[in-house]
C-alpha cells in the first residue's frame, strides 16, 4: 500500500518562503491527481492546491493563488508545494493526498483516499 511522506515544514518569518515535498513510497505510482491541504488548530481541513498527475493541470484556493505553486516530478513520484510571501495565517499542518478520481472536485477532501502524516508550517510575524 502506498504511503505519502511530507517534508520541508518549519518555522519561517512573515514574507519568507518554504518548499514542501511529498514522496510516494512505491516505485509505481499513478494517481489521477495530488493535492495539498492544511489544517490549523480548531479549524477544518482546507484545500490549498492540486495537480493532475498526467497532464499537470493545477488548481489553487483563492487564498494562496499567486503565492503558492504546486508541481510534480513523475519520475520521483513526488509532489511539491512552493510557498512564497508567507504570512501568519498560513500557519497550519500541511497534508498531501492522492486520489484516483478524475472528477475535478479536487478541493474536496473526501475524494482523496491516501493521506500523508502532515508537516507543520509556522509563520511568525
Amino acid at each position: 500500500q502506498v504511503q505519502l511522506v511530507e517534508s520541508g515544514g518549519g518555522l519561517v518569518q512573515a514574507g519568507g518562503s518554504l518548499r514542501l515535498s511529498c514522496a510516494a513510497s512505491v516505485r509505481t505510482f499513478s494517481p489521477y491527481a495530488m493535492g495539498w491541504f492544511r489544517q490549523a488548530p480548531g479549524k477544518e481541513r482546507e484545500f490549498v492546491a492540486a495537480v493532475t498527475w498526467s497532464g499537470g493541470t493545477t488548481y489553487y484556493s483563492a487564498s494562496v493563488k499567486g503565492r503558492f505553486t504546486i508541481s510534480r516530478d513523475n519520475g520521483k513520484n513526488t509532489v511539491y508545494l512552493q510557498m512564497n510571501s508567507l504570512n501568519p495565517v498560513d500557519t497550519a499542518n500541511y497534508y498531501c493526498a492522492s486520489t484516483p478520481r478524475g472528477d475535478s472536485h479536487y478541493n474536496v477532501p473526501g475524494i482523496y483516499n491516501t493521506w500523508g502524516q502532515g508537516t507543520q508550517v509556522t509563520v511568525s510575524s
